[in-house]
């Protein structure tokens, strides 16, 4: 089960990291179009349609990513004091009752919105220069369905902790600089502790 569920963490990582590259365009393209338009007074047609379809495409693909690595706002207040066992309970209902039906609308409604403009190779309204945005709404139902295979793999998550009463484990490609720093002051104070109780056995 845990080989299984790494593969889910894998694909929506692979994914993810994969479409995250898409910030250098964003990047390129937004500063392309502030040197030109400030500095040459000669702006262009594409870079404003450019910028929301990447950092759309982003948005969109780094869901499950997120999503896999428990990364999604949480309002923790009181849902950190739980044990692991009512902490899995509460996330198996909100998932079961919430989140697997919302995506599996985003899925339904989405194929019909992206087949529609594929079918049309629908183009931007905003500019003059015709960008095509097809490809971006392609992207819904594909988001869905990487959403919707996360989502179950959470599922079975909250069921493996509320049997065992730990959460499984996950994968970890980043981690929060806090968390790094405060672990490095725990090691340090560990090491200060071992040093001072070896001055105590030497004297």
């Amino acid at each position: 089960m845990t080989k299984f569920l790494f593969f889910i963490d894998e694909l929506s990582t692979w994914v993810g990291k994969a479409f995250a590259w898409l910030i250098l365009i964003l990047t390129l393209g937004v500063s392309y179009e502030v040197f030109v338009r400030y500095v040459l007074r000669a702006p262009t047609t594409w870079a404003f349609d450019i910028s929301y379809i990447t950092y759309g495409a982003m948005f969109l693909m780094a869901g499950a990513y997120t999503l896999a690595r428990n990364g999604h706002v949480r309002a923790d207040v009181v849902y950190r004091l739980w044990a692991p066992r009512t902490q899995a309970t509460i996330d198996l209902v909100l998932y079961i009752l919430f989140f697997l039906p919302a995506i599996a609308a985003l899925m339904y409604s989405g194929w019909n919105y992206a087949k529609m403009s594929v079918q049309f190779r629908e183009v931007s309204i905003f500019s003059p220069a015709g960008v095509p945005v097809f490809p971006l709404k392609a992207l819904i139902p594909i988001t869905g369905f990487l959403l919707f295979l996360q989502g179950l793999a959470e599922v079975i998550r909250c069921v493996l902790c509320i049997r065992s009463g730990q959460w499984p484990r996950r994968l970890h490609d980043v981690e929060e600089t806090e968390s790094v720093v405060i672990r490095e002051h725990q090691h340090q104070q560990e090491l200060a502790a071992v040093a001072q109780s070896n001055k105590g056995t030497e004297a």
